[in-house]
């Protein structure tokens, strides 16, 4: 492989594109995953950010952290896969519709519009942000199964939770200090 000279006159955003295009027409991250198969497994479920709003510069530092170790591990002779993911529950969520109705508690939310259409506005909400969330990632060059990413608001994640916590529970290994 041959590597052409850097001009002088860097142009930073045209050279960024330029690999940004090339890891995508040649599917880069796709070809590291297979050329590594079979090897011993390295598995990365990405701690999901909160897909409430616009991703800042303290997400891009967050995700470069997650994206090194991944391909430390790759560059160490791993498999590594990585699976995207985003949390669509919680009080952020919460509070951006809260806010956007103009609710300031439970028993509003209930008598204004119900659990139902209140929850409904909360996913909508999460997956409103996830096409400029996927943007920044390929723009910063996080290699991550998009494609695949899980949802912290499916049935089945929110099964396997309960399933994790009442295994761990039925092994005593919850208890309340």
């Amino acid at each position: 492989m041959s590597f052409s000279t850097v001009s002088s006159r860097y142009a930073g955003p045209q050279l960024e594109q330029r690999i940004l295009d090339f890891w995508r027409d040649k599917d880069v991250f796709a070809q590291t995953l297979s050329q590594s198969e079979g090897r011993p497994l390295f598995t990365f479920n990405e701690g999901p950010p909160t897909a409430n709003g616009q991703p800042g510069i303290h997400h891009v530092l967050a995700r470069t952290f997650k994206d090194i170790y991944p391909r430390y591990k790759t560059m160490r002779g791993f498999y590594a896969p990585r699976k995207a993911g985003w949390d669509t529950h919680g009080l952020p969520v919460e509070h951006e519709i809260e806010k956007e109705l103009g609710i300031f508690d439970k028993a509003e939310i209930e008598a204004k519009i119900g659990v139902a259409e209140f929850n409904r506005r909360c996913r909508e909400s999460v997956m409103r942000y996830i096409g400029d969330w996927e943007k920044m990632t390929e723009r910063m060059g996080f290699w991550v199964d998009i494609d695949q990413a899980y949802y912290t608001l499916d049935n089945h994640y929110i099964e396997s939770v309960w399933h994790l916590l009442k295994t761990i529970w039925n092994k005593d290994l919850i208890y309340q200090d």
